[in-house]
């Protein structure tokens, strides 16, 4: 009888990796970039927003635990979709507080979080030269007191924002050990 072989190791690669941050720290642009490279769906956190949260946001109001838990609720579902199916997918979502990260990461092998890190007055000059976008640059303060640093056992990569989005992109691409496909 021939020796039986075991099949591969699984591997620990991402299927679904979430791009976090302060509002203005580029999560829409990396994540877009990111999905692009990779050929992956990607999906925009302010799409599970309610249209209180946005109207609430709108009026320069930050949101409170309460109002984001829906919301958290929402991209911590498409999370799962995208993991229990295998397909590959980005997300963005700010996930500022450790509980936020915990209950969108929900003991899942196949996500990655990563933090695009950011200086405070580099992000408020950003917001002030987007247009038409619900938050207002007023908020970001915010923002900034809600942020909880990821700890270590997190396993968040960091990945700073002080490059072109290009450069942003290939340092999540090293630090996940990820190559895109050849076009």
């Amino acid at each position: 009888m021939p020796p039986t072989t075991s099949p591969p190791p699984e591997t620990t690669e991402p299927t679904v990796i979430l791009i976090a941050g302060v509002s203005g720290s580029g999560k829409t642009t990396i994540g877009t970039l990111l999905a692009e490279r990779l050929g992956w769906d990607y999906a925009e956190a302010d799409a599970f927003h309610s249209e209180a949260n946005v109207a609430k946001m709108r009026a320069g109001h930050p949101l409170t635990d309460e109002d984001r838990l829906p919301w958290l609720r929402a991209i911590a579902a498409w999370i799962a979709d995208r993991l229990d199916t295998g397909r590959p997918g980005v997300v963005t979502c700010s996930a500022l507080k450790r509980r936020y990260r915990e209950m969108l990461v929900d003991g899942h092998e196949g996500l990655r979080l990563v933090l695009l890190d950011g200086d405070r007055d580099a992000i408020a000059a950003r917001m002030k030269a987007r247009k038409g976008h619900f938050f207002k640059a007023e908020m970001l303060d915010s923002q900034f007191a809600d942020l909880e640093r990821p700890a270590p056992d997190e396993n968040v990569v960091t990945a700073p924002i002080t490059g072109t989005p290009e450069e942003t992109v290939a340092h999540i691409l090293k630090a996940l050990d990820l190559v895109p496909p050849s076009h």
